[in-house]
């Protein structure tokens, strides 16, 4: 998905939507940006809502077909509320899952790596980023990916690095896996998926 500026995006929707904008010296441009802003009318309840919108698509990378199609399965899924669905659609995309389980750096690194045949779903290659995960399913490294640069020294990275508690991962095999499915208290959310799912409602 071609996202355009990224820095330019992320001064409108938040630092929180791309990893290369969650620095210091963002966070400093923008609050200098801030006070140069003449005060005016805030904006609406629409805006609001769409604000939240693009800041979920970009986090996760995802087209507007692509996010139009999880809202409609979330709103269409009995026994949850809609927010609720709409989390586990993305948090259980493959790319997604590699980048929680730390095998990738950023979303846009998984999405590759998945892209360019490094990832396996219980031992077997899948190039799709946007399959879905399941309970019981095991992710891992290519056999003949595991001593590529982007996997070197993975167990000593990931030292510091705290997986999700609906994960788990052995670093040394270079597989896990879910434990339990993703929920929002357990999972830091991209934004108000109430709002994202009330603006699609109208």
């Amino acid at each position: 998905m071609k996202t355009g500026p990224k820095y330019k995006i992320a001064k409108r929707l938040g630092a929180t939507v791309f990893e290369k904008t969650q620095t210091q010296k963002f966070a400093l441009a923008q609050e200098r940006t801030a006070k140069n802003k003449k005060r005016g009318r805030g904006p609406t309840e629409f805006g609001k809502q769409l604000l939240e919108k693009q800041k979920v698509r970009f986090t996760y990378g995802i087209s507007e077909k692509q996010f139009s199609n999880y809202i409609q399965e979330a709103m269409k899924t009995h026994g949850l509320p809609p927010a609720e669905t709409l989390h586990r659609l993305l948090e259980l995309r493959l790319d997604n899952v590699v980048y929680r389980l730390g095998l990738a750096p950023t979303r846009r690194a998984a999405r590759q790596m998945v892209s360019h045949g490094h990832v396996t779903v219980n031992g077997t290659k899948t190039t799709i980023p946007s399959r879905r995960v399941h309970l019981g399913e095991k992710i891992g490294v290519r056999e003949g990916s595991k001593t590529r640069v982007p996997f070197e020294n993975l167990a000593e990275r990931l030292a510091d690095r705290t997986t999700p508690s609906w994960l788990m991962f052995d670093a040394k095999a270079m597989q896990g896996g879910m434990q339990t499915i993703p929920t929002v208290e357990a999972t830091d959310t991209a934004g108000d998926l109430v709002s994202v799912i009330s603006f699609y409602s109208r």
